[in-house]
């Protein structure tokens, strides 16, 4: 490999820079790439990918590594290379595009061929070097996409206008879904019968947690008492914990199974997952109390404190899956390993509860942990005391950790975007309230503050929170998760400034993001650069949908300010995106939720006195209360249909239902009667 550089040495994504000694002739994405395109009459190449992801290292280190390749790639096409994760609008319109020309779905690298306009006429995900398992080789791909473009170039333009056209009908407004219960009765109906009881979650192998989907069941079934979908959720998240997706030494999990028995991982380690699970234990906590749920969420906040966390408060992007140039070596353990680590006695308690009997789970020659057996399980097995056992499984992770902190650590993406650390906020902020942790919410704070000082300039988020780096107008999601997390803030520890900013940010996706037509919110701003296609989408990819996102929060912001405009743009939203048949609940998840919360309004709860009386009011209430909004407003004003602050001598509280308020309750036994929940 060459020690040149090429034109991404000064890019601000750790990922691009990964390629900025290549033999390849990379542009960032920009007009320029387009306008040597044109000048030179070549098609574009554009590769898409992140840092944590095996398969574009693997691609790399084929393709864009070897002299040969780069010299074709250079001669007949420009070059562009993308994060997915700086620019997820440019991944969004090509990951479609991909489905469009293929059939198939995209992912991860994603590379595709563009005309000098954008539209893409050829696509594919990874190609290796040489012709294998019935994929092309890249070199082969190369020379037939050139000549295509070269003899055929009325084809090619032909087939990459009638993408353009097809994207165009993808954001199209269709008509709006009536909104009726039987949609949220026939969801929860869709999701028991999907639900995996004999391994856990939803789907077959390849599994992902799909925590949007899991979020949006706990609630549903909760609201309807609906045991069989509780019990599919619970025994999900207890098998996802006990197993292989979970880092059971440093905490985390990692982004999905490669197998249907959440064995094996892949292993990179995302914040936004983390962020996702984090909350979705802290709910199933609340609800079922169980300690692995609280011990899952421990160890994803002690891995954030001491892997993620940036010196200002906000977190890093995630850890690759490789270490050393190959997938898990960091985390998996060699047979001899663990038998010279630990002593006899240990080992014997170790090997049953970790399961190291028979074969090695990972390829066959290493060990990764995932729990086989409880402690107490173990001790029942091998006639030992409980407290015994616990004590040792403690100190045989503790050896492990040690040991495996001495090994090289895998490549970590230390991009600060906006969204994600949002998502990890709202995380955060939940988890402190439902675990009584002050210093997880104060971590939440933290990287609030952190997140405006850095990424709010002039009304306006950048999607990188990272200061002095180049303008990155934000996305649809920065602005929906960043008013999730506020509001989460805001139930947590009401401060004014933040309902001053939850209402801000309603404000930029009103007047910058919602389409005129009434069908949604765009994922980019009215004054975004000009792309191919401007999308508009329900649908999760790896983080929840954004117009699902911000229809809930709008809705909730409109319940707790008395502005009904936020309900109705809420709502709006809901019945021009929301799923109207069984095969379209699958992946919406977050716009499942907004429907639930349409159709359920939380109560909304003032509560004002001395904060410690306060407190004791609030822990009073369930838990897990979705349906509930209880702020502790101390002597701040709050929006305008609160009551007004006061010298008050005793703890009051008022709960509204849709705009009608109590009289001021001044016990907690009629807190309690009012809020349905009988005496205290």
């Amino acid at each position: 490999m060459t020690t040149a550089t090429n034109r991404l040495a000064n890019a601000t994504s750790p990922y691009l820079r990964q390629h900025a000694h290549h033999p390849v002739d990379w542009h960032p994405w920009g007009t320029e790439a387009f306008a040597l395109a044109r000048r030179e009459g070549k098609p574009v190449l554009l590769s898409i990918g992140y840092a944590a992801c095996h398969w574009c290292h693997v691609m790399a280190g084929e393709s864009f590594e070897d002299p040969a390749t780069a010299a074709l790639m250079n001669g007949r096409f420009v070059n562009i290379k993308v994060d997915r994760e700086e620019r997820p609008d440019l991944d969004q319109i090509y990951q479609a595009a991909h489905q469009l020309l293929t059939r198939q779905p995209g992912g991860w690298p994603l590379t595709v061929f563009l005309c000098e306009d954008q539209a893409p006429f050829f696509s594919g995900t990874y190609f290796p070097k040489a012709e294998r398992h019935g994929l092309p080789g890249f070199s082969e791909v190369l020379t037939r996409v050139s000549e295509a473009y070269a003899q055929r170039g009325n084809d090619v333009r032909g087939t990459g206008a009638a993408v353009r056209d097809a994207l165009a009908r993808l954001a199209t407004k269709g008509a709006p879904v009536p909104l009726q219960d039987r949609l949220i009765d026939e969801a929860r109906a869709h999701f028991r019968g999907a639900m995996d009881l004999r391994q856990g979650g939803l789907g077959r192998a390849p599994k992902f947690p799909r925590s949007a989907e899991l979020e949006f069941c706990l609630r549903a079934a909760h609201e309807a008492d609906d045991r069989e979908l509780l019990h599919g959720v619970l025994f999900a998240l207890r098998r996802i914990a006990e197993g292989g997706l979970r880092d059971h030494l440093g905490g985390g999990f990692y982004r999905y199974c490669v197998d249907g028995f959440w064995e094996i991982p892949h292993f990179e380690k995302m914040l936004y997952d983390n962020a996702l699970l984090l909350r979705l234990y802290a709910d199933a906590y609340a609800l079922d109390g169980d300690p692995l749920f609280s011990e899952a969420a421990a160890g994803i906040v002690a891995w954030l404190r001491a892997e993620m966390q940036a010196p200002q408060g906000l977190f890093y992007s995630s850890l690759d899956a490789d270490s050393e140039h190959e997938e898990g070596k960091y985390y998996v353990w060699e047979p001899a390993e663990l038998e010279a680590l630990l002593d006899s006695a240990s080992y014997r308690v170790a090997a049953e509860h970790w399961g190291w009997a028979g074969t090695p789970n990972f390829e066959g020659h290493a060990w990764h942990l995932r729990v086989a057996q409880p402690a107490d399980a173990v001790a029942e097995r091998l006639g030992l005391a409980p407290e015994m056992v616990r004590a040792t499984i403690t100190e045989c992770r503790g050896k492990l950790k040690a040991e495996r902190d001495r090994r090289v650590r895998p490549g970590l993406d230390d991009k600060l975007l906006s969204s994600w650390n949002a998502l990890t906020i709202t995380a955060l902020a939940r988890a402190g309230r439902v675990f009584g942790r002050g210093d997880w919410l104060g971590l939440a704070r933290r990287a609030h503050a952190a997140l405006l000082d850095a990424a709010w300039r002039k009304g306006r988020l950048n999607a990188l929170a990272q200061m002095g780096d180049r303008e990155l107008p934000g996305y649809l999601d920065d602005y929906a998760f960043l008013l999730e997390a506020t509001l989460e803030l805001v139930e947590s520890d009401f401060h004014q400034t933040d309902l001053e900013l939850a209402q801000q940010l309603a404000e930029v996706l009103r007047t910058e993001f919602r389409g005129m037509d009434g069908g949604g919110f765009y994922f980019t701003a009215l004054d975004h650069e000009n792309l191919l296609a401007r999308m508009r989408t329900g649908f999760d990819q790896a983080t929840p949908s954004g117009n699902g996102v911000a229809a809930k929060a709008l809705l909730r912001l409109g319940v707790l300010s008395g502005h009904t405009p936020y309900s109705e743009l809420g709502e709006e939203v809901v019945r021009a995106l929301a799923p109207q048949d069984r095969e379209h609940f699958e992946g919406q998840g977050a716009l499942l939720s907004a429907c639930l919360e349409w159709s359920l309004p939380p109560a909304l709860a003032w509560l004002r006195g001395p904060h410690e009386e306060v407190r004791v009011w609030l822990e009073a209430l369930p838990a897990y209360r979705p349906g509930i909004l209880a702020l502790d407003l101390a002597l701040e004003p709050g929006p305008q249909s609160a009551p007004r602050p006061a010298q008050v001598s005793v703890t009051s509280a008022w709960v509204c239902r849709e705009g009608v308020c109590s009289p001021p309750l001044v016990n907690l036994a009629a807190f309690l009667d009012v809020m349905g929940l009988g005496a205290a």
